[in-house]
């Protein structure tokens, strides 16, 4: 069987697909030169173990060191009992050793030590009978938590104190999120995270990156040059851009289209192929995608994205360390401005914040779709206003994800009713003031040709103290509509005012005329 493209667990040069795994780490040999302690962190499934592997052998293969790469992982069940934390993570490295490590590099037996200081013994004993300089990388760190996180932290930083007595030559700590975060791991208020750490000993933090445009091509050529099948002019492109180069996405895109679409390998794989892989991916909530979503319900994942998906300024106490957070797991892009990290989590994001109300909407779909085949967008707006005077109020009190409540319900709504039928893209970002919707119906006209109808909504909020949104708003969906190329819109206006008229009172559907001369529908709330 040849090579394939992996989404689950570390890449196997003989088996998968992959970009050479040290050149994602190409400062770590240095920093192991410089006998440093440090941090690489990076959202999950990036190809972190994959890259401390490769490093790992490619250290002993030189013959300078003796580095093993473990996993943490097995030491999560013992909680806050740091004893069985550091029995466990022994075991680990001792078994990790015999598969690694040629017989006179392998530790020795564990000497007996006082429960608080067992890891620090034994890897001084270690240190001190290896005739190389030891080199150590603990994956999986966040797996420790409270007590037992402070303890090998403390137990790490102590024996770094105590050289030029023996102890590892160089660490490596790895995992989600930065050593910034581990205070509050390991029970420190995560409000107030500052600078302290307990591990103030590393020289870097190193932050494993995504692929860059010529990596994804170079992952796919691989798949070419094994198969022979092509990618058409424009998708590798198309691929990059639905991912942001994010590796799991990246293998798991290209996957979707070999494995499961089954597109022939004399066919090339189109831009066409890898949309209806993306959708099928969001549909499925793959494993990656669903672990993603379940921290859309953390606090500190709220305080971020609901400014994001409201359009709202993103205020921050400085010393809070929420963005920072949300960066290191990967669901925000790692520069300026607060955006979802790529196209396929900003549908992932909105797409469960609303899913809800997907359930609740009773509507046929079928019943909003004309006899020529197209979408009635004013009769979807017209039952929408309905539905929203009997539910909405209700609906906004529950305070999850309040500031942006009404964009999440008209959301819903929307992808309830084209569900199967047509695609609703997304845009927003912090500081926008609006999210923009464009809505793609595929369907057949009466010269049996295919089609596209395409509309644009965009929505927005008015909120206490805030001007009304709506002279702003038409010139923001003029900017849009520019860019779709489509002569009409629909702004809605969702009024979250405190001394906002009764819900039936306010909301209304009436036409205006936008700055540009535009026919706008105007849907207020």
């Amino acid at each position: 069987m040849g090579r394939r493209f992996n989404t689950a667990g570390p890449c196997l040069p003989t088996e998968h697909y992959m970009i050479p795994a040290l050149s994602r780490l190409p400062e770590a040999p240095g920093l192991v030169d410089l006998k440093a302690y440090f941090v690489v962190h990076a959202p999950r499934q990036t190809g972190k173990t994959t890259a401390l592997r490769a490093l790992a052998h490619e250290l002993t293969l030189q013959g300078r060191h003796a580095a093993l790469h473990f996993s943490c992982e097995a030491a999560r069940a013992a909680g806050d009992d740091f004893g069985a934390t550091a029995l466990g993570l022994l075991e680990r490295i001792k078994e990790a050793a015999r598969w690694q490590l040629p017989s006179e590099l392998r530790p020795p037996t564990w000497p007996a030590a006082p429960e608080a200081a067992l890891l620090s013994t034994a890897l001084g004993a270690w240190a001190e009978v290896c005739p190389r300089p030891l080199v150590l990388f603990f994956d999986e760190i966040d797996a420790l938590q409270g007590q037992s996180l402070l303890s090998v932290l403390g137990q790490l930083r102590d024996g770094y104190n105590s050289r030029p007595a023996p102890f590892p030559w160089s660490v490596a700590l790895c995992g989600l999120r930065d050593v910034r975060d581990y205070k509050a791991a390991s029970g420190g208020n995560p409000s107030r995270l500052g600078t302290a750490s307990p591990f103030n000993i590393k020289l870097e933090s190193l932050r494993l990156g995504d692929f860059t445009p010529d990596e994804v091509a170079a992952l796919y050529g691989q798949h070419t040059a094994d198969t022979g099948q092509q990618f058409a002019s424009g998708a590798v492109e198309h691929a990059y851009e639905l991912t942001a180069g994010q590796p799991w996405l990246v293998n798991a895109l290209a996957r979707e289209v070999v494995e499961k679409i089954r597109v022939p390998v004399a066919e090339a794989i189109t831009v066409a192929h890898l949309e209806r892989a993306k959708e099928q991916l969001i549909l499925t909530r793959a494993t990656h995608l669903d672990s993603l979503a379940s921290k859309l319900a953390e606090p500190r994942v709220r305080n971020v994205i609901g400014p994001l998906l409201a359009g709202d300024p993103l205020v921050l106490d400085p010393y809070d360390d929420d963005l920072s957070y949300v960066r290191d797991l990967g669901l925000v892009a790692p520069t300026a401005p607060v955006r979802p990290a790529n196209p396929i989590y900003r549908e992932v994001i909105a797409r469960v914040l609303s899913s809800s109300i997907q359930e609740s909407v009773t509507a046929n779909p079928r019943s909003f779709i004309r006899s020529d085949g197209t979408f009635d967008l004013p009769k979807m707006l017209d039952e929408f206003a309905d539905w929203w005077i009997e539910n909405g109020e209700f609906l906004t009190s529950t305070g999850y994800y309040s500031e942006a409540a009404p964009q999440l319900i008209l959301m819903g709504y929307l992808q309830r009713v084209v569900n199967g039928g047509g695609q609703v893209e997304r845009e927003y970002a912090v500081g926008s003031g609006r999210i923009d919707l464009h809505l793609r119906w595929p369907y057949k006209a009466s010269d049996d040709n295919r089609h596209v109808q395409r509309e644009a909504i965009e929505i927005k909020a008015w909120r206490t103290g805030r001007p009304n949104p709506l002279p702003a708003g038409l010139k923001q969906l003029d900017r849009y509509l520019d860019r779709l190329h489509l002569a009409t819109g629909t702004l809605a206006i969702f009024d979250q005012r405190e001394a906002a008229p009764a819900i039936d009172e306010r909301t209304t559907i009436t036409t205006t005329t936008s700055p540009a001369g535009r026919t706008v529908t105007v849907l207020n709330g």
